[in-house]
């Protein structure tokens, strides 16, 4: 099925006139694909002609299931052993803030996740966050090591100089903590940075 036929399934059987194939295509030209969708507010989808409440509430409602899916590890917790294990649950998670957000990944002995855990909403300023605040909640579970996430709310993942020196301010802090800093990872829309494989804030 096509994106558009996928869209029109959520579409069909509600009240309006709008054939729900043109209007799901309209949805993807209008918000540019299933970012731009997910990154949407349930007003601004009513906003579209023909959408309506209850069509728009149908098609949120799809994308928070697709986002939980991505959440939910079947079995034995997720376990990380590369950037790309973790970066499709933080691009879902994250790539569709307005806001700037810094979240650290809580892993055991083993690499597998104990949590996702929200440190700090706003801009990604090395004199505002506190590394301290970083690694309260992994010391609080007894985490072996982390790896750190934020996003960039223009959709462009190239790290900062800021974003540099606050990575190199997180990792020395875990080496004090016996906490190993895995990564840094930069989100965008749709696609992400490791500033470990970049070399940026790590030492050789």
């Amino acid at each position: 099925m096509s994106d558009a036929e996928i869209i029109a399934t959520l579409l069909s059987g509600s009240a309006g006139g709008a054939n729900p194939v043109a209007l799901a295509q309209q949805l993807i030209v209008t918000f540019g694909g299933w970012h731009g969708l997910q990154r949407a507010s349930l007003a601004e989808l009513q906003s579209v002609p023909g959408l309506g409440r209850t069509r728009a509430t149908r098609v949120k409602a799809a994308l928070e299931v697709g986002r939980r899916l991505l959440l939910a590890q079947p079995g034995e917790r997720l376990q990380v052993k590369s950037p790309t294990d973790i970066a499709p649950l933080l691009i879902a998670e994250m790539s569709h803030l307005d806001q700037e957000e810094l979240r650290v990944v809580l892993l055991d002995t083993k690499n597998r996740l104990l949590k996702l855990h929200t440190v700090y909403r706003g801009s990604l300023n090395a004199s505002i966050v506190r590394v301290g605040e970083v690694f309260k909640e992994p010391v609080k579970l007894n985490a072996a090591a982390i790896i750190v996430a934020h996003q960039h709310p223009s959709g462009e993942p190239t790290p900062s100089p800021e974003d540099i020196l606050v990575t190199r301010e997180i990792v020395q802090a875990g080496k004090l903590l016996d906490i190993e800093t895995i990564d840094h990872l930069v989100i965008g829309h749709g696609c992400f940075v490791s500033m470990r494989q970049r070399g940026l804030g790590f030492s050789s």
